[in-house]
This record gives C-alpha cells, structure tokens and sequence, in this order.
C-alpha cells in the first residue's frame, strides 16, 4: 500500500536521537528551547512553545486568551476534529461557518455573516498547506476585536503575500505528525509574537506551573493556571532540529508531485485552487470526483492509500448530539462529497507517482 503520508527519517536523525537518549536530560532539557528557536527562527516569530502534539497547541492557544465561558469562536468544520475540540476543552462553543468553493479555505464573507455579540476569536485553518485569505479575515478580527489563532498544521513552510506563515494571528499553531512536513513522533508548536500569551502557553503546557525544573532555583514552584502535561521529550526535539533542517528539501519535493498531479489531472477533475499570492505546502493533494466512495475502494484495491480529509466535524456524532443543528453549509457539503486525498510524501518515486496517476484516469474514466 502506498500511503497518503509517511515520515522521512535518516540516519542523521536517529543519531541526533540517539545522542539526547545518552544525555542528562530527556524531557524538559536544553533541546526543546534549541527547537523552539530554531522553528521561530524559519517562520519569523518572536516566542515558540513546544508540546507533545498539534491538538495540544491548539488547546493551549485557545486557553490562552482567557475568553469568558461560553464564547464562540469561528472556525471551519472542513477540517480534522482537533481544531474544534480545542474550542470545546475551554468551554466554548465553535460556530461552523461555509468555505471557498476552490481553495476549501473558510470564507470570509461567511465569517462576518455569523458574528454576534458572543464572538470572541476565529480559527482559520490553512487546508492542505494553502493560506486562507488572512488580510480579509484579520480586518475582521480588528473590525470586531477579535482574537485570530491560525491552525497551520497543514502549512509549515508555507507563505502568504511573501511573508512565511507563523506570525500573521495572535497565535499559530503547527503540528509535527509523522505524515506532517516534519516530524518528532508526535508533537506540535504553538507560536506568537504576544508575550503575555507565551509566557501563559508555558504554563499551561506544565500543569500551570510558573517554573520548568531547569528554571527551579529550589522546591518552590507555584500552580498559576489549571493546566496539563502537554511536555514535548528532548529527543522529539532533537528529532525536530534535524528535521527542520530538510524542510525546505521536503517542500520542494511535495511541490514537484503536486505539479505532476496538476498537469495530469488538469481535464478531468477538479482540484484545488492555488492562488497566486501564496506558496502553497502541499500537505495533501486532493482531487474532487463525482462517485467519491466507489473511487476509494477501487483505489484501495490496487494498493494506492487513499484518505478522505475529512468528514465534517458536524457529522460526528458527539457533535451531531451537542450542538443538536442540522447544518446545510452548500460548499462544504459538495467537496466533502467529492473529496480525494492522493499520496504526496517525500518518499514517493517516480515509478510510485506514474502508477497513482496513471490509476485516477482510470477509475475517473
């Protein structure tokens, strides 16, 4: 089977592990600062708070902005179940809201449309690593005082209007998945240029304890916020430094695929739209086909592993039962029935990339 993502680990790598396993320290050590700097460094941010997902970050980037209890915050329903948990685990209520018909970006027309006085914060999230509309969508934020938390889980590396992705919200987050651009296992990053914010995500990621056990001068700590045990490891870190230094490598190999998909299937089915102010990071490659179920399972039978991305978060059940709202948000009820994830990776060879193409023209055929 040929997977829709995998990690691309090398000896330099489990090397860089192996010497952190051999160290004093193992968690809470010297290389989570080391990445964190590292990964501010490549997106222009000023503070970075490692955690041990992207489903972490998001839930400390929410927890952070203190907002009363039952706020809304506006998001995208097209999109993986975490963003909006991250809204729920702080006892908030998200509000889905349509999104673009080309890019399957969330529409800023339609985040203005569902403000009300309860409106506290927006999470846009830049689907399959191409940027949402950002300047349109922060002067609403600014029109409305509004916080913006960008789920950029999808788009390390990627830029908006020249500028890298990182330090355009309040808050950014990214996760390093193994299917991800990079990876430490598991994990994510939460960044800002926000002081107060950083100094909050620190704690929270800690159990709300004002002092890591480097920072400890003897037994006293102090318990500020109540928090988790969100605490990335030093070898993911480490992993995460070495890592990062093939970013722009990786990047450019998922973008090669990318345009080999788009000059093949440019006729016959419909693809994502990429503007042309944006880098695109090329997370997924998704194609949209009109009998979407029958050319998953052909695809799955010939060892091509195509995924979905994604179900709507609305029709969970667990979201189905709580928010007790029967949606109807025309865009994202089209591509979700249409939508395609094929294989993009750095691993994938030319032979692999043929086969996939070659595999989609004839199941759309």
């Amino acid at each position: 089977m040929i997977p829709y993502g995998r990690h691309s680990i090398d000896d330099e790598d489990i090397e860089e592990v192996v010497d952190v396993l051999k160290s004093d320290w193992i968690t809470s050590g010297p290389k989570i600062s080391e990445f964190e700097k590292e990964v501010c460094k490549y997106v222009g941010a000023k503070y970075g708070v490692a955690v041990n997902s992207g489903t972490s970050a998001l839930d400390i980037a929410v927890a952070s902005l203190d907002l009363p209890p039952g706020s809304e915050i506006i998001t995208t329903p097209l999109t993986f179940i975490a963003t909006a948990n991250a809204i729920l685990y702080n006892n908030h209520k998200p509000v889905f809201v349509d999104i673009q018909r080309d890019t399957f970006n969330i529409d800023p027309e339609e985040i203005r449309k569902s403000i009300t006085h309860k409106t506290r914060a927006i999470i846009y999230v830049d689907y399959a690593g191409h940027p949402c509309e950002i300047d349109e969508i922060k002067e609403i934020a600014e029109e409305y005082n509004l916080y913006l938390i960008e789920d950029a889980c999808h788009a390390l590396g990627a830029e908006y209007k020249g500028k890298k992705i990182g330090n355009l919200a309040d808050i950014t987050v990214f996760s390093f998945h193994p299917v991800k651009h990079i990876t430490t296992g598991e994990g994510g990053m939460a960044v800002t240029d926000i002081e107060e914010l950083a100094e909050r995500m620190r704690m929270l990621r800690n159990h709300g304890i004002d002092l890591d056990p480097r920072s400890r001068k003897d037994y006293r700590y102090d318990m500020k916020f109540l928090g988790r045990n969100y605490r990335m490891t030093d070898f993911q870190a480490a992993l995460g430094i070495s890592q990062l230094k093939k970013l722009d490598y990786f990047l450019e190999k998922r973008k090669m695929i990318a345009e080999i998909y788009s000059e093949e299937f440019n006729d016959i089915v419909e693809t994502q739209s990429v503007r042309e102010y944006v880098k695109h990071a090329w997370h997924l490659y998704t194609i949209l086909v009109k009998d979407r179920d029958y050319a998953f399972k052909k695809m799955r039978e010939v060892g091509i592993g195509v995924n979905v991305h994604y179900i709507p978060v609305y029709k969970h059940s667990y979201y189905r039962e709580l928010l007790r709202y029967n949606f109807n948000l025309e865009n994202v009820e089209y591509v979700y029935s249409r939508i395609l994830s094929l294989p993009i990776h750095p691993s994938l060879n030319e032979e692999e990339i043929n086969f996939i193409v070659n595999e989609v023209k004839k199941v759309v055929k």
